[in-house]
């Protein structure tokens, strides 16, 4: 299977929702700013920036094992390339998703 044409529909498919997203922000901002509201509306929480900086740090970390055990099946195993791959990256991101989600209570029940 080549990679690049998995990268290419999913970049094709991605820069959509990313254009759309970006044009709506600047629609709402430029709003806000010609109201005259508050500035710190636009500014985001730092706790929610340091738990989100987390949580895609632990999300690479996790997605990254998964390519590595993915690339350890492939070698190994008589598993087919595409199954071994795929079922780690999801394997290992959503296990990162839990270790962010106990991370994240361990963090909040110690305020």
């Amino acid at each position: 299977m080549d990679i690049t044409a998995v990268i290419a529909i999913i970049s094709s498919f991605g820069i959509v929702p990313l254009i759309i997203f970006l044009v709506h922000r600047h629609k709402e901002r430029k709003a806000l700013i010609e109201k005259g509201m508050d500035m710190s509306l636009l500014v985001g929480d730092k706790k929610c920036s340091t738990l989100e900086s987390l949580k895609y740090g632990v999300l690479l970390i996790g997605l990254a094992i998964g390519i590595l055990i993915g690339n350890i099946l492939d070698a190994y195993t008589g598993l087919n390339e595409e199954v071994s791959y795929f079922s780690m990256i999801f394997l290992f991101g959503g296990l990162a998703l839990l270790v962010f989600y106990g991370l994240a209570k361990k963090q909040e029940a110690e305020k």
